[in-house]
């Protein structure tokens, strides 16, 4: 059964969620909070396996010694009798590789996302790896080329039209 959170509790999920860690203090200043109910109602999202971890948006493509490339493989499965797709989707979440992992609607069932060093690497993967798993029956493999935005982050702000006016 899902836990049940108070207004000012969502709040402080959705600001934990847009920030990240915060200060327990300005969150309650934030939230006209007591500190105490902050820091206790952090500590029952982690209990209750709400609140599992923070992440940092980083734009990897400005930093110049970072190379890699990241891969969406759409995964085309046979579910297992009484297990549905949770005993290929749990064996897929053990590799290293992968980051993500999404039960999707249409053509595939599902998404695995990672992050490899190289194209040959993330090949490697799922020749070696992800197609070798008796559920998998196909794999599409899409590869980032650009991110505009990630988790509600703006990463390349237009500064204009930087063509030049032709008039007639």
């Amino acid at each position: 059964m899902n836990p049940v959170y108070t207004e000012k509790q969502l709040e402080l999920l959705e600001l934990l969620s847009q920030s990240g860690p915060v200060d327990s203090t300005l969150a309650a200043q934030m939230l006209d909070l007591p500190v105490d109910e902050v820091i206790d109602s952090i500590a029952r999202f982690k209990q209750d396996g709400v609140l599992l971890g923070y992440t940092a948006v980083i734009d990897w493509q400005k930093i110049n010694s970072h190379h890699g490339v990241t891969a969406f493989i759409d995964v085309k499965v046979t579910p297992k009798r009484g297990r549905g797709f949770d005993e290929v989707a749990e064996r897929i979440h053990r590799f290293p590789e992968v980051t993500s992992l999404y039960l999707m609607s249409g053509a595939y069932d599902l998404q695995v996302v990672l992050d490899g060093k190289s194209l040959q690497e993330v090949s490697q993967f799922v020749s070696e790896k992800l197609s070798t798993l008796d559920s998998v029956i196909s794999t599409t493999t899409h590869f980032r080329l650009k991110t505009y935005k990630h988790d509600g982050v703006l990463f390349s702000q237009d500064d204009g039209d930087k063509r030049l006016k032709v008039s007639p």
